[in-house]
C-alpha cells in the first residue's frame, strides 16, 4: 500500500511525473499525466512556492520534467534477458549457499578501423563475466574476471570461452574451480577461496591439452562442463567439432575422472557416443540417472530428423546409469532461440537445479537485435522447467517474461545498487577497495533509471531512503534520485539529493547521503530508482 504523508506529495508527483519509461510503453499515459501537470501547476504555484523553495521542488521540475527517456534493451516487466548492463554468452550455473552464480563468455564490441562494430569474432575474449541471484529475478553483478593474457591469471592461455564452475570442500574448506576454453585448444582452471574470486592458476598450464590421452583426435578441444557427484568424485565433460565425413558421428565428444584435488584429471578421456554433436556439453543428475545435453550440429539431415527428431543447433540430451556412460539418446529439449526471436546462433545452455526448481540458462541474440544489429553479440536467458519421473523434459518454453521470483527483497537490508532486475543506460565499475566481485552503479545520467522486483517494505513501512555514493565531480545541486513505486508512472515517495552537503562521508570515500520520504508505503512493490545529472556512483541503499 502506498498512502500520502501530506500534500507535499502531490506536488513532488505532479513536478517529476514526466520521466518517460523505456521504448514506448506507457506513451499514452505519459501525455495524460504532463496534460495534468501543467493543470496542477497553474492552480498551484502561487500558493506553493516558499514550500517549493524550501524544499527544492522548483528545481526538480526543471530536472525530472525535462528529461528524455533512456533506451532500453529490455522490457520493464521481461526478467529474460538476466542483464543489459553487459553482453553474456555460454552460460554456466552454480548454486552455491543459497545463491546461483552465472559465468558467461565477456562477449564485447570489437571495432574496425573506422570505429564501426564489427563481426564478433571471439579472438579477443579473455573475460568470463560474472553475476548472481538468489530470487532468480534480481541480478548482482560481479564484474568480469580477467582469465587469459599477460594481464589474466592464467598467461598462458589466449581466450576465455564458455566457463564451467564447481565448488568442492577439501580438507574442511570450500574450494572454488572455473573451468574455461582456450579458444577451441584446451581447457584451463582457475581457483578460488570464494565464488567471486579473486582467482589463481593453480597448475600454470592446460588441464587438458591433446597430449592428454585420448584427446589429440579431438576437433575442438573445448566447452567444459562438471558434476560432483553424490560420493564427492567429480567428472569433467568436454569436446566438439565435426571431421570431414563424421557428421551424424563426430566422435569428438570425452568425459574424464577429475581427480580429488579438481586441478588433476584420473586415467584415459573416455569417447562419448553422441549423435550429430557439435559443441556445448552439459551434465546433470536426475534421481539415480545421468544426463548428458549438448547442441546438435548444423548438418542434421533427414536421417538424423528421422531418427532422432531434432534440427539444427538444437539442446539434445542422452541417458545414463553412469557418469562415464555409455549414454544412449533420450530426447531434444530445446529448439534453437533465432526460432523465436529470428536471429539464429550456436545454442549453448546449463541445466541446473536451485531451491528444488529446475532451469536452463542460455544464450540468445535479444539484446543486439533491440540494438538494431546482428553482429554475434549473446545475452543470457533463463526458463524454467519440470522433469517427470522418468527424466523426461520435453521441448523448453523460451520466454522473456514470466519466471516467478522465489523470494522478497528486504527494503531494510543493506542491498548492493547493482542488484538490478531492468536498467536503462546504466553501468557498473569495480571497486576493488570493497574485494573481489564488488562493483558500483555507474554510467548514470539524466534520465537512466533502475528496477529492483518485489521489495518488502514492511507492516510499517520506512520514513528514510539511504544511499552510499562516491561523488566523483562537484554537484551543481542537480544531482538527485526519484524514487517511484510499481511501475515508472507509479507513486512518487521521496526524491534523495546527491550532494557532499547531504550526509556524512566514509573511510571509504562514501558519502551516505539521506531523505525523508514523502508517502507511506508498505507490502510488497518493484522499486524504480530514476536518475538526475552525473558525476557519482552508487555503492548500495536502504531504507530506514
Amino acid at each position: 500500500m502506498v498512502m500520502k504523508r501530506s500534500m507535499v506529495v502531490f506536488l513532488l508527483a505532479a513536478l517529476t511525473a514526466g520521466l518517460c519509461a523505456c521504448g514506448k510503453t506507457g506513451e499514452s499515459q505519459e501525455t495524460k499525466e504532463q496534460e495534468e501537470i501543467s493543470v496542477s501547476l497553474s492552480e498551484s504555484t502561487s500558493e506553493s512556492t516558499a514550500e517549493e523553495e524550501a524544499l527544492g521542488f522548483a528545481d526538480w521540475n526543471a530536472l525530472f520534467g525535462s528529461m528524455s527517456k533512456t533506451k532500453c534493451y529490455k522490457g520493464i516487466n521481461d526478467t529474460n534477458p538476466i542483464m543489459t548492463q553487459r553482453f553474456g554468452a555460454d552460460p554456466y550455473a552454480m548454486v552455491y549457499d543459497g545463491r546461483v552464480y552465472f559465468y558467461m563468455t565477456a562477449d564485447a564490441f570489437e571495432y574496425d578501423a573506422k570505429g564501426e562494430i564489427k563481426e564478433n569474432s571471439y579472438s579477443q575474449i579473455r573475460s568470463i563475466n560474472v553475476v548472481s541471484t538468489d530470487d532468480m529475478v534480481n541480478f548482482t553483478d560481479h564484474g568480469s574476471i580477467l582469465v587469459a593474457g599477460k594481464n589474466g591469471a592464467a598467461k598462458w592461455a589466449g581466450n576465455s570461452w564458455a566457463p564451467a564452475a564447481a565448488w568442492k570442500n577439501i580438507d574442511g574448506k570450500d574450494k572454488f574451480f572455473l573451468y574455461f576454453a582456450n579458444s577451441g585448444g584446451g581447457i584451463g582452471v582457475l581457483t578460488a577461496d570464494s565464488p567471486v574470486g579473486p582467482w589463481t592458476d593453480p597448475i600454470g598450464k592446460e588441464l587438458i591439452s591433446r597430449n592428454t590421452p585420448n584427446c589429440a583426435n579431438v576437433l575442438w578441444l573445448f566447452d567444459p562442463a562438471v558434476l560432483v557427484d553424490d560420493d564427492g568424485r567429480a567428472y569433467i565433460y568436454f569436446g566438439g567439432g565435426v571431421p570431414e565425413g563424421k557428421v551424424p558421428a563426430p566422435g569428438t565428444g570425452r568425459v574424464m575422472e577429475l581427480g580429488e584435488d579438481m586441478i588433476s584429471v584420473k586415467g584415459e578421456a573416455v569417447t562419448i557416443d553422441i549423435p550429430y554433436l557439435f559443441e556445448d556439453s552439459g551434465i546433470h543428475k536426475f534421481g539415480n540417472k545421468y544426463y548428458y545435453t549438448y547442441c546438435t550440429n548444423w548438418q542434421v539431415d533427414q536421417a538424423g530428423t528421422d531418427k532422432f527428431g531434432f534440427h539444427n543447433a538444437e539442446i539434445a540430451m542422452l541417458e545414463s546409469d553412469s557418469p562415464m556412460g555409455p549414454f544412449v539418446y533420450k530426447e531434444t529439449i530445446l529448439e534453437n532461440p533465432g526460432k523465436y526471436i529470428g536471429m539464429y546462433s550456436n545454442n549453448h545452455h546449463c541445466v541446473f537445479n536451485f531451491q528444488g526448481r529446475w532451469y536452463m540458462t542460455y544464450h540468445s541474440k535479444i539484446v543486439e537485435k533491440n540494438m538494431g544489429m546482428e553482429k554475434g553479440y549473446r545475452s543470457t536467458n533463463i526458463n524454467e522447467f519440470t522433469i517427470a519421473e522418468d527424466g523426461t523434459i520435453g521441448k523448453i518454453s523460451q520466454s522473456l517474461s514470466g519466471r516467478e521470483q522465489l523470494k522478497n527483497v528486504d527494503a531494510y537490508a543493506e542491498n548492493s545498487a547493482v542488484m538490478i532486475a531492468v536498467q536503462g543506460g546504466l553501468d557498473t565499475v569495480e571497486a576493488p577497495e570493497l574485494g573481489a566481485g564488488a562493483m558500483l552503479l555507474s554510467g548514470i545520467d539524466s534520465g537512466d533509471y533502475m528496477k529492483v522486483q518485489g521489495v518488502d517494505f514492511g507492516e510499517e513501512g520506512p520514513e528514510f531512503l539511504e544511499v552510499a555514493a562516491k561523488i566523483n565531480t562537484k554537484s551543481d545541486g542537480l544531482c538527485a534520485i526519484q524514487i517511484r513505486v510499481d511501475t515508472m508512472f507509479g507513486d512518487v515517495i521521496g526524491v534523495l539529493p546527491i550532494s557532499d552537503d547531504n550526509g556524512e562521508t566514509t573511510a571509504e570515500g562514501f558519502t551516505r547521503c539521506r531523505a525523508a520520504l514523502e508517502e507511506e508505503v508498505t507490502g510488497v512493490h518493484d522499486l524504480f530508482f530514476v536518475f538526475a545529472g552525473e558525476g557519482y556512483e552508487l555503492k548500495c541503499w536502504r531504507f530506514e
